[in-house]
């Protein structure tokens, strides 16, 4: 039998561990395997440290959790589906990428905090990073557990918000962030790619999530994403409004206040539980490029909905490999 180490990420942080020895020939073993996806289970986020740094590992790794799904936007760069099938390229070369102003200084690849896919009726199960092109200057990817979210939320906001459902889009131009938009920000380029997703955006109805839900250990889960937001169902206007850009902001307080902020090394994969997770990206200064190569695990917690109750418009466009 195979060993491999768990260690928790952080001393007293409730979520995530880090695994180490897991090797490609380790995987073919199905008790490694099972203490792995348990890992997850319990604790939504694994650092899988001094890995190799190939394709084939990060395939291997990702099958571990499940099948692998196609990106549903179709202009993110697909990488070679017979090495990769599903995987895209997260890359941000500033002579073109989105480059945004915080507090008077210029970043690119910076991302506000989100979960994936909420603009689809489907919540893909988890997805699996690894950086190819790391930035000396930034770059740090920051993740935050829903479940501690529902237990730090103060009491009255989350009875306020709790029987809510909140409204997504596939608008992620970072110009248009309406809840949690930080401080003193602009938008000083915007990717052409983003223009892209914002024509393919029109074509599809918003998407619609609740704003709590109970995982099956019975857990609550406070799983809010304020990027791509467009308000709460039934309660769009002023006071609607209101309620979510204030949860927003305690949101991102408690978020930046906890998150495990992972500083990047070319052996690490990061795989986190997208039902129950919040992630970011710190940004990087301009002229870093930087790039991550991203697998995802098709799945879905069953409580996602299209806004018209259509079906199968992001489906079809969702191949698994």
């Amino acid at each position: 039998m195979t060993a491999i180490h768990i260690e928790p990420l952080r001393e007293h942080m409730p979520f995530g561990v880090r695994i180490s020895g897991v090797t490609y020939d380790a995987l073919k073993d199905e008790h490694v395997r099972a203490k792995i996806r348990e890992a997850f289970e319990t604790k939504g986020l694994i650092h899988f440290a001094e890995v190799e740094p190939s394709n084939r590992m990060q395939v291997a790794l990702s099958l571990v959790f499940g099948p692998l799904k196609d990106h549903p936007v179709e202009a993110v760069d697909k990488i070679d589906p017979e090495t990769m099938g599903g995987a895209i390229k997260i890359s941000a070369d500033p002579s073109d990428a989105d480059i945004v102003e915080i507090d008077g200084k210029a970043y690119s690849s910076w991302l506000p905090w989100h979960f994936d896919h909420c603009y689809n009726n489907e919540l893909n199960r988890a997805g699996v990073l690894r950086a190819v092109e790391i930035t000396p200057n930034g770059g740090q990817t920051c993740f935050f557990d829903c479940v501690t979210l529902y237990d730090q939320m103060p009491h009255d906001l989350l009875a306020r918000i709790s029987d809510k459902s909140v409204l997504y889009s596939l608008d992620m131009q970072p110009d248009h962030i309406r809840f949690g938009r930080p401080e003193n920000f602009r938008v000083l380029q915007v990717d052409p790619k983003q223009l892209a997703i914002l024509e393919q955006a029109k074509g599809y109805p918003r998407a619609i999530h609740p704003a709590v839900w109970t995982r099956a250990s019975g857990e609550k889960v406070l799983h809010l994403s304020p990027w791509m937001a467009e308000g709460i169902e039934h309660m769009e206007g002023p006071e609607g409004d209101a309620l979510l850009e204030e949860v927003s902001r305690e949101i991102i307080r408690l978020c930046e206040a906890g998150a495990y902020v992972h500083n990047w090394q070319p052996t690490d994969m990061l795989i986190w539980d997208n039902w129950r997770m919040l992630h970011r990206v710190t940004g990087c200064t301009p002229p870093h490029p930087r790039s991550i190569f991203r697998t995802t695990i098709k799945g879905d917690y069953g409580l996602g909905r299209f806004e018209s109750d259509a079906s199968g418009d992001f489906k079809e466009l969702e191949r698994t490999y």
